[in-house]
């Protein structure tokens, strides 16, 4: 790996760790909004992403993709869904923080992926290995011990995660880039929440300027709290391998548990913590299966380059240079493959998708 490279992947581990580290942090933020209520941060949050994120896009100047998706009525129809759902996720989970829920709040994106895979199998009728099944099958005993623990199921965490699978498969048929999509779907938001806003101010109980300067900064930030981590996670996404990424996102959730439990000292009865063990288990499962396959596939994309190379050195330098021409691409493609990381192709590809169903998110919590 050249001095370059090297330094490429460290400034996006750098940044993935600064998205997902911020994602994690994001109840610490939250509860610094009261008196507003959850839904009216909601709606300052849809405004003023909308305003950070356009400014964002004025800078780099990258506005090309507008006029290509409002030519797209299925895209457009996609996007609203998107705005839909990811609507449905953000308030619930402003709601959980700021009502003492963050552990299950935490929970709902450790499950997150076995809910996507559970997605992909019933509607887009996917095959899934052994290890994925048995992965899926310990998840759903989890979520029936959380459920007689907590005496109810854990309708917040399946909220979070199923309305979070749900946006990561319209985004991948959307195939927008995170701030483009961001943009695209609060732009969708926009209107309602503002018109929330104009008719909880017009009632009196608005809290955005009669709580002081400070609150209204705060509920203002709203709109960097949603995009400066996004851009964060944008500039390691092309800098790392998604298998990383994949990882990574697991930061998130372990920084929201850790804060429920230590700072907002919530309760974990063994029962509770009998449900996340499962929930870990099955997780722990899917990243060996992931990692195995794809190191399979590696060694099989190798192997294949390294035929194809042969074949068309044999092509052009005849019978005679062949078995040299062998020897040269074989060790050329050894070498590319020792040096440079390689992004599984293929069945490799599912394997990185089994840890992260999602490509990793582009919108957080």
């Amino acid at each position: 790996m050249t001095e370059k490279s090297a330094n490429e992947r460290r400034k996006g581990l750098l940044n993935g760790f600064a998205a997902y580290g911020m994602w994690g942090l994001v109840p610490l933020f939250w509860p610094l909004l009261k008196p507003a209520g959850a839904v009216e941060i909601l709606a300052h949050r849809m405004v003023w992403s909308l305003f950070f994120v356009g400014a964002a896009l004025l800078v780099v100047r990258r506005w090309a993709w507008l006029g290509e998706l409002l030519r797209q009525p299925r895209r457009l129809a996609l996007i609203t869904v998107a705005a839909a759902v990811i609507t449905v996720n953000w308030g619930v989970y402003i709601w959980s923080v700021n009502s003492g829920h963050v552990v299950e709040a935490s929970l709902g994106y450790f499950i997150n992926p076995l809910v996507t895979i559970a997605i992909g199998v019933l509607l887009l009728k996917e095959r899934l290995r052994p290890v994925q099944w048995t992965a899926v099958g310990v998840g759903f005993a989890a979520v029936l011990v959380l459920t007689i623990g907590y005496g109810r199921p854990p309708w917040i965490s399946l909220c979070l995660a199923f309305s979070f699978a749900v946006y990561g498969l319209v985004k991948k048929k959307v195939n927008l880039g995170g701030v483009e999509s961001l943009a695209a779907e609060t732009a969708v938001q926009f209107l309602p929440a503002l018109g929330y806003l104009l008719w909880l101010g017009s009632q009196g109980d608005s809290t955005f300027g009669t709580e002081g300067t400070g609150h209204a900064a705060l509920l203002a930030a709203t709109g960097i709290v949603t995009a400066l981590p996004l851009v964060c996670f944008g500039a390691a996404a092309i800098r790392v391998p998604l298998s990383t990424m994949g990882l990574l996102q697991y930061l998130a959730p372990v920084f929201q548990f850790l804060l429920g439990i230590l700072y907002f000292k919530e309760a974990m009865p063994p029962e509770r913590w009998a449900g996340f063990a499962l929930v870990w288990l099955a997780l722990m499962l899917l990243t060996w299966d992931a990692l195995r396959t794809a190191r399979r596939s590696a060694r099989a994309l190798t192997r294949e380059r390294a035929r194809v190379a042969a074949a068309a050195a044999a092509a052009t330098t005849g019978a005679v240079g062949a078995v040299g021409a062998v020897g040269a691409a074989t060790t050329v493609v050894a070498m590319a493959t020792a040096t440079s990381p390689v992004e599984p192709a293929g069945d490799a590809a599912d394997a990185v998708d089994a840890v992260n169903t999602v490509d990793a998110p582009t919108v957080g919590p």
